[in-house]
Order: C-alpha cells, then sequence, then structure tokens
C-alpha cells in the first residue's frame, strides 16, 4: 500500500456536562488542534470531525458555555437531555447522536488528557480492538477511601458478578463507532454503559494513560451515589445474582435430605432424641431445601425477564471489519 492515500480515522468526541462552566471550555481548546488533523505516534492519521456536548442539566451555567462553544468551534454539537439524567445516561446519549468511525468519551472536568487519544487509537489498531479504556498509570486523584472502594467494587463485580472486565472500566474510553451506537440504541434504562459493552465487543483492552487533576470544582459523586452507581453496576452485570439465588436453592436441599435421613438413622439407633423431634426437624429441612429450590427456579425465569428489560442482544451485526477501521493500514504500510 506504499503511496497510498491513508486512511483518515474520524472521531466522535463525547462529552456529558453537568458541571462544565469552569472546566470545559479548555477542554475544547486542548481538542481543537486535533480538529485539524493529526498523526498518532505510530502512524496513523485521524481527525476530531465533531464533539458532542451532552447536557444534562447541571446547577451551574453550563448550558450558556455550551452555546458560546458551539458558535465559536463549528464542530461542536450540542445536545440537550429534557432534564437530569445521569452521567450515563447523558454518554448514551452523546454516543447515539455520534457519527464518527471512533467514539471517545471524555469527562468535562480536564482530568482527562485529549493528547492521549492518539495512544488510545493506536493501541486499538495494533491490538484489533473494539473498546479500549484508558488504564490510568498514577493513582485517580480522589482520596484513599474512594479509590480503595472503586477498586475492591470493580474486582467484586468482576470475579461474584460476571460483571465483563469491570476492573478496566473507565469513563475516558476509545469506542468503535458502529459498537457504541449499537449499544446506545438497545441498552434499557438504568443499564451500566461499560457492562453493555462486554456483551458485544470482540476485544477489550486497556492503554495506558496520566490522569491529571480534576478542574476547579468538587466532584458530582456523593459517597451515597457511588453507591448507587455500584448497585447499578451489579443488577446491569447480569443474572449471576439470581443463579447465586438457585446454586444456594440447590445446595440447602441436598442438605436438607442429608439431614433427614441422619436425623431417621439417630432415632432408631439412639433413644436419647425426643419424641416428635425427628419428624419436625425432617420436615423443617426438606421444606427449606424446597423453598429454596422454588425461589431458584423463580429467580431464573426473573433472570430471562431481566436480561429483556436490559437489552441485551442475542446478537448484533457489524459490516466486515476488514473494511472498517480496524482493517485500515497506514499508507506506509507494505
Amino acid at each position: 500500500m506504499t503511496g497510498a492515500e491513508p486512511f483518515v480515522h474520524r472521531l466522535s468526541v463525547v462529552i456529558p456536562v453537568y458541571q462544565g462552566e469552569k472546566t470545559l471550555a479548555a477542554v475544547l481548546a486542548e481538542l481543537d488542534p486535533l480538529a485539524d488533523g493529526f498523526v498518532t505516534g505510530e502512524g496513523h492519521t485521524a481527525v476530531v470531525t465533531e464533539v458532542v456536548l451532552a447536557y444534562d442539566h447541571g446547577p451551574d451555567r453550563s448550558a450558556e458555555v455550551i452555546r458560546a462553544l458551539a458558535e465559536k468551534y463549528a464542530y461542536v454539537k450540542p445536545v440537550w437531555l429534557s432534564r437530569n439524567y445521569g452521567q450515563h445516561a447523558a454518554t448514551l446519549a452523546g454516543i447515539a447522536s455520534s457519527g464518527g468511525d471512533w467514539v471517545v468519551t471524555l469527562d468535562e472536568d480536564g482530568q482527562h488528557d485529549p493528547a492521549a487519544i492518539g495512544s488510545l487509537l493506536d493501541t486499538a489498531m495494533r491490538e484489533r480492538a473494539d473498546v479500549v479504556y484508558a488504564d490510568p498509570t498514577n493513582k485517580p486523584p480522589h482520596g484513599y477511601v474512594r479509590n480503595t472502594a472503586s477498586r475492591v467494587s470493580k474486582r467484586l463485580l468482576e470475579t461474584v458478578f460476571a460483571g465483563g472486565k469491570a476492573s478496566h472500566f473507565n469513563s475516558y474510553r476509545l469506542i468503535l463507532g458502529e459498537v457504541g451506537r449499537s449499544v446506545a440504541a438497545y441498552s434499557g434504562t438504568g443499564v451500566y454503559l461499560d457492562v453493555a459493552l462486554s456483551w458485544v465487543a470482540a476485544r477489550i483492552v486497556t492503554s495506558p494513560v496520566l490522569l491529571r487533576e480534576e478542574g476547579d470544582r468538587r466532584s458530582g459523586y456523593s459517597y451515597r451515589r457511588l453507591m448507587a452507581h455500584f448497585w447499578r453496576m451489579i443488577l446491569t452485570s447480569g443474572t449471576r445474582g439470581l443463579r447465586l439465588v438457585t446454586g444456594a436453592g440447590v445446595v440447602f436441599a441436598v442438605a436438607g435430605v442429608l439431614f433427614a435421613i441422619y436425623l431417621v438413622i439417630m432415632r432408631f439407633t439412639s433413644g436419647n432424641i425426643p419424641e416428635g423431634w425427628t419428624s419436625q426437624m425432617v420436615l423443617t429441612a426438606l421444606g427449606t431445601g424446597l423453598i429454596l429450590v422454588a425461589l431458584g427456579t423463580i429467580a431464573e425465569y426473573l433472570g430471562v425477564a431481566v436480561n429483556m428489560a436490559m437489552g441485551k442482544p442475542a446478537y448484533l451485526i457489524v459490516r466486515d471489519p476488514a473494511v472498517g477501521p480496524l482493517g485500515q493500514q497506514r499508507a506506509d504500510s507494505d
């Protein structure tokens, strides 16, 4: 392919905006040079074709800032939500409104350095990945308690509740455009975006990125909201939690039968057991086992309904990877 025109990767940058009055203009100033086109460290040509600002009705003057930025930069695309829905809903709305080959999601506070977008793209092309998460090389500037809680909750979600590669989850991410827009289209209410991506992405990897300090504002997430955020991750991670109920029911049912057999044997071999106690305990053990098995069966039916309510697809059709962004090579490649 020597001498051929390079494939230009069109990037849509999506920023959910809640408290961006003081920080958003600086983020756009850093993105502006990328709108003229750039070449990544590994030689891929790319350009930011649009910056989607999804306004989530924050308490400050973010709306006025968005309007001013839309007048200043032709590639800024405001998306106005009807009310406050939360960061993930705003991110989904922004992704659904995008049109690039790739979608990059950034926070509004300046913690995510736009200069790292090139390395995210290089990683995606090198690893042939649909989703690339920023992997912080330094500790996030949130304090020891919050950082530890985040790390433990992600590990718990990943190991116990089968929540995909939860330890990789980060709001700074590069997503193949058609995958991201499909997720935004079918995800049900309250579905955690990264869990939904893990349902359909063929390959998810990470790329090292240095996080910066947050802008001149306090985080919009209190510990109560972070706990609610974690609980939503569990509820939308799939049916593993319900299957734990089924497993517990089977274990107790088997244990109840074995305990009943033991009590009957003891009743006939030992005369020290009070009359009526054996039959009562046998009925209690067997009854508890049957109740838990019944609950487990109900949980399995609920699991089917949960998957349908969350919008988890049975399949996702995409174009031939060879003709999409991942199939393109640098112009100087053989």
